[in-house]
């Protein structure tokens, strides 16, 4: 794993405490829809249209909920300009928690199974990586949760996104927690997204002054890294009629 890959880890560790204490930012699904969150405000599509719209529900962590941006820079907001932009009638809710681990992950889904969504994307395990949590318990609860989607959202498409582990915790730490995520992905036969933080990790110029969050350049580069993995899960008869 090269340095810039490797990110800055000794910041990463500093600053797991600090994404932790950033939980009370919690924010469901249901709350982002009454607030207008995860949704274009400025769009002049018909209540019709609205109501037929597709969910895609972005689950994670604060890579996901946006730590340190304004919340149209978050990447799932990014996204949906870009779902807009091109006509797909989809609507992306971000559903990220700043320091929030696979196990918090599990224990939000019975609410957030309630909601109705077509496509669900999981961004989990960066912060079981920063405490250094059990690879066993991080594969378990993501099993869990994909299991739990499938039983009640049968006709969602799912997409898994990976993350890499602190070098410090020891190869074969790193080695199990890297390759878990493509061993869940082919299993459970659900899209996948290596590293959501590829070409923005371990670059300056891309990342917050911790080193850990990006910026709004680099939440840029991570929407266009989600978008290539998504795009091929969106039902293309779904694009907003003119």
């Amino acid at each position: 794993m090269s340095a810039r890959i490797v990110w800055k880890w000794t910041a990463l560790a500093l600053l797991a405490a600090a994404c932790g204490r950033d939980g009370s930012r919690r924010e469901s699904a249901k709350e982002m829809r009454d607030t207008g969150q995860g949704r274009d405000s400025g769009r002049g599509s018909t209540a019709t249209a609205k109501d037929a719209r597709k969910t895609i529900l972005f689950v994670g962590t604060s890579l996901t909920a946006g730590y340190g941006l304004d919340p149209q820079q978050a990447y799932p907001s990014l996204i949906q300009r870009r779902l807009d932009s091109l006509g797909y009638n989809y609507e992306a809710i971000n559903a990220g928690v700043s320091g929030e681990t696979s196990s918090g992950a599990l224990h939000r889904m019975p609410w957030l199974l309630k909601q109705p969504f077509d496509v669900f994307v999981l961004e989990t395990g960066a912060n079981d990586g920063l405490r250094g949590l059990p690879v066993d318990s991080l594969r378990a609860n993501i099993q869990q949760i994909i299991d739990d989607v499938k039983r009640t959202h049968p006709q969602a498409k799912i997409m898994l996104v990976g993350m890499e582990a602190l070098p410090n915790m020891g190869s074969g730490y790193v080695k199990g927690f890297m390759t878990l995520y493509p061993q869940l992905a082919k299993k459970n036969q659900v899209a996948f997204l290596p590293f959501l933080l590829q070409g923005v990790g371990g670059i300056d110029t891309l990342n917050q002054r911790d080193m850990v969050h990006p910026n709004p350049r680099g939440a840029a580069i991570i929407a266009e890294t989600v978008w290539g993995a998504l795009e091929p899960l969106l039902a293309k008869g779904e694009k907003t009629r003119a």
